[in-house]
């Protein structure tokens, strides 16, 4: 072979070998020196919500719309209905909170649910509906009025229920459907886990009513670091949360269960 040759392809390899050595001390530089930290920047919440809706049992109809809230939702399941087991599941099924919603006596002539314990029952009879639409409504975490005005103003018959629950490890959500409860004040003195309702959501089934009660709730949630909305299984008020929830949490506020809000 030519000295020349020889010489050229001498220098090729040397440099190959350089570059090679170079890239090798480079990859173990990387591979050895310390992982940089990470600084997690701190997300802001403004508030937590929790929404609760009322009177699952009567029909299926709106399931489908759930598909489009994706953010945990209390449910609170009327006992011994067409479809109260049914539903039961198939809201378990899509990871939400399941409560009992048990009927209890109001103060206007309104048509009752069928075993709706009344202030004129004994504690024999109050026990006996409580214990039957438990076993109804199974994996439930709590227990809310449906009505009830005149029972969660009676401390008789709500120690009675109170009892019933403090067995089981239930909490009670008092709808709060009228200003004489005697609800939380007995709640703390019987050592219960209590929450109440601060906004009703849908009382008038109007988008319009609807979304400003949500901006109430979103206010009372910023004043007071949470609070708790209840609406009820309608196309309407579905609709709108659909809309709306989103739009909260990209403003900072954190949707949650009732469980994570009773004291």
């Amino acid at each position: 072979m030519p000295r020349k040759k020889l010489n050229k392809n001498t220098a090729f390899i040397l440099v190959l070998s350089i570059v090679i050595a170079i890239e090798t001390l480079l990859l173990v530089f990387l591979l050895l020196r310390p992982a940089p930290k990470v600084v997690k920047v701190p997300h802001v919440v403004k508030g937590r919500i929790a929404i609760v809706l009322d009177d699952w049992g009567y029909n299926l109809n709106n399931l489908s719309i759930l598909d489009r809230l994706n953010y945990p939702l209390t449910m609170a399941i009327l006992p011994n209905l067409a479809y109260s087991q049914k539903a039961a599941r198939e809201l378990k099924l899509r990871g939400y909170e399941l409560i009992l919603h048990l009927p209890m006596e109001p103060l206007e002539k309104f048509r009752l649910e069928k075993n709706t314990i009344t202030t004129s029952m004994d504690e024999a009879a109050i026990l006996g509906i409580l214990s039957q639409d438990l076993k109804n409504i199974p994996d439930i975490k709590g227990v809310s009025n449906h009505m009830g005005s005149r029972v969660t103003r009676d401390a008789r018959v709500m120690g009675i229920i109170f009892a019933g629950l403090k067995k089981k490890g239930l909490y009670f959500l008092d709808s709060f459907v009228t200003p004489g409860s005697v609800c939380a004040e007995l709640a703390e003195k019987m050592h219960i886990r209590f929450a109440e309702r601060n906004v009703f959501l849908d009382v008038k089934e109007e988008p319009g009513y609807i979304m400003k009660q949500m901006s109430k709730l979103k206010a009372r949630a910023g004043l007071y670091g949470q609070a708790i909305g209840i609406g009820h299984d309608r196309k309407v008020t579905l609709a709108v949360l659909a809309e709306m929830m989103p739009q909260l949490e990209k403003e900072g506020y954190k949707f949650v269960f009732v469980s994570e809000l009773v004291k």
